[in-house]
């Protein structure tokens, strides 16, 4: 595989960040980690498989009650990314350092940081195995692999970004040539894609199209942009409350959608985009583009299609209330792996923390877990360089909303909040397995309405 499908950790984040743990702040600094290429034991009482945003709120967790040295996560990266800050990097607002730090910065202090990749999990054995046929046993598993890119399924890339006029928010290697395209941007269409896949954080794909219509209106190229968004689904956003109000968006600023359109095809050279009719198999469009921004098939990581953990499709087969695994009660998945029915999110990331903390504590004990999850994510919809629809639902696609206002709607402070705020409350509460979502917080809001 290309360098540029990878596995990643998941794409929005949450509000609330009023609603920080008292001492939290005395927590900021990094401390000292263990770090190896190979593992310093062969057991540990809890592993850790992912050291994206859920493997690092849940090692941070599991820390605190097992004690460092007892926990471990494998993890490969050298450089830890929050990746809901590329939407606005891609759209020229936030520059990507801003979004990287070294993984051993964020690792917790004392937990050992296995800097290896995971090839192959055996459950019935309580072990995996790592590179260089290295094996480690458990007594308690968390996966939290994240989600693979494949831009390689698309003909003609990821090659493709070799030229100019495409880029893509969904990775490291093509987030700034995003940027580069919607500046360098003259005439004609300027299409933005949505695949026929799971994906991590679906209002993404569409949010950089707001940004690029609000770029154009700034420098006056609005008017020689034919805007579409070809998307493989049949709605523009899958909760009706929000839906109706992109809708509207859309109508203002004069933007096509094209339904059940699947890119299948990138001719680079020549600026072509071609897309399947998902309702009519084999039938086949071409489009010619001036910008071009694909946002990729993804899937589960490879160790995990065919895996014991794994559902028929690849993703780990957990209760979608506990986050326990259906078969194997001591191994517990989190984030985007898994088969949970809700939208691949940091914000969803947040809340099955706060859940599944509570789920392992009582299996410690030998007790059955209790606390629910809900299916609670979110997705700050941006919608221009200083708007935003905060999206929050949950399994029933039902609004699951933190404050009392009507989150439907375009506002400047939601923006500030996805831009300046979350980033902080990413970093400072959620990596160290203090923040597990608003629920809280919007309990309080409500009550204070009574």
């Amino acid at each position: 595989m290309s360098a540029i499908g990878v596995v990643s950790s998941c794409s929005c984040f949450h509000p609330g960040v009023w609603l920080l743990k008292s001492g939290m702040q005395k927590m900021s600094s990094f401390g000292l980690h263990t770090a190896a290429r190979c593992a310093a034991k062969d057991y540990y009482e809890v592993l850790v498989l992912g050291g994206g945003a859920g493997g690092i709120a849940m090692s941070a967790r599991m820390k605190r009650k097992v004690g460092a040295g007892n926990v471990a996560v494998v993890e490969p990266s050298k450089t830890h990314y929050y990746q809901p800050l590329w939407t606005l990097v891609g759209g020229g607002a936030k520059q990507l350092a801003a979004s990287a730090r070294p993984t051993g910065s964020v690792m917790p202090k004392g937990v050992e940081w296995i800097k290896s990749r995971v090839t192959a999990l055996d459950p019935d054995k309580n072990c995996v195995w790592l590179e260089n046929d290295i094996k480690v046993s458990y007594k308690y598993l968390i996966i939290a692999l994240g989600i693979s890119l494949h831009y390689e399924k698309i003909k003609g890339l990821p090659e493709g970004f070799d030229h100019p006029k495409i880029g893509s928010n969904y990775s490291i290697h093509t987030v700034e040539k995003t940027w580069k395209a919607i500046q360098d941007f003259k005439e004609g269409n300027a299409i933005f894609t949505f695949p026929n896949t799971p994906v991590k954080c679906a209002g993404a794909p569409q949010k950089i199209m707001y940004l690029s219509d609000a770029y154009w209106r700034k420098t006056g190229k609005r008017s020689k942009a034919n805007i579409m968004f070809n998307t493989s689904l049949g709605a523009i956003f899958a909760v009706k409350k929000y839906a109706d109000a992109l809708l509207e968006v859309i109508k203002e600023r004069n933007i096509a959608v094209n339904y059940k359109r699947n890119l299948v095809e990138v001719r680079a050279d020549r600026q072509e985009a071609v897309f399947e009719n998902l309702d009519k198999p084999g039938e086949i469009e071409v489009h010619q583009y001036g910008m071009l921004h694909v946002t990729p098939p993804m899937g589960p990581p490879p160790v995990l299609i065919n895996s014991p953990v794994s559902d028929a499709t690849g993703w780990v087969d957990v209760d979608k209330e506990t986050l326990q695994h259906k078969k194997y009660p001591n191994v517990f998945g989190i984030g985007d792996c898994t088969n949970l029915p809700t939208s691949k999110t940091a914000a969803a990331v947040a809340a099955q923390s706060g859940v599944l903390d509570k789920t392992i504590s009582l299996v410690m004990k030998n007790q059955l877990p209790a606390k629910k999850y809900d299916g609670y994510t979110s997705c700050p919809l941006v919608t221009g360089y200083n708007k935003v629809i905060l999206a929050e639902f949950d399994y029933n696609a039902q609004p699951l909303e933190t404050f009392p206002i009507d989150q439907s709607k375009e506002r400047v402070t939601m923006y500030h909040m996805k831009a300046d705020m979350m980033p902080l409350l990413y970093w400072n509460a959620l990596l160290k397995g203090y923040w597990g979502g608003p629920a809280p917080f919007r309990k309080l809001m409500h009550l204070g309405l009574k």
